[in-house]
C-alpha cells in the first residue's frame, strides 16, 4: 500500500487499545518509524519536538504491542491497534484523552 506522508514526511497515527477500543494517543510516524513498527511488532513514532525516532515504552516500560495496523480510505492516516503494557500518557493516565473540552477551557 502506498501511504501518503505529508510535506514533512510524516503521517498521523491514532493508537487504540485492541481490547477496549479506547483511543490511547495520537502521534506521528515517518516511513522509518512505520517500518520499525512493522519489523519489531512494537509502536515506534517520530518525535517532532526532538526530531528523532522513539519506541513507545523504551524508557518507561509502557510499550504498545501491535495487533494490527490499518490505513484510512485515503491512506494518509494510520490506526495502530495495540496491547498496551501500562498507561499511554506521560502523565500516568491510561489515555492521553482524559480531559473534556469544558475542563480545558475552565483552567
Amino acid at each position: 500500500m502506498d501511504l501518503k506522508f505529508d510535506q514533512n514526511g510524516l503521517i498521523p497515527v491514532v493508537v487504540q487499545d485492541d481490547e477496549t477500543g479506547l483511543v490511547l494517543m495520537v502521534a506521528w510516524a515517518n516511513e522509518t518509524a512505520v517500518q520499525q513498527t512493522i519489523e519489531s511488532g512494537f509502536a515506534t513514532f517520530w518525535s517532532r519536538s526532538r526530531q528523532e525516532l522513539w519506541r513507545k515504552g523504551a524508557t518507561s516500560g509502557n510499550t504498545m504491542k501491535i495487533v494490527e495496523i490499518q490505513a484510512d480510505c485515503d491512506a494518509d492516516t494510520l490506526l495502530y491497534c495495540v496491547k498496551p503494557a501500562g498507561p499511554a500518557c506521560h502523565t500516568g493516565n491510561t489515555t492521553c484523552f482524559y480531559r473534556t473540552l469544558e475542563e480545558t477551557l475552565a483552567e
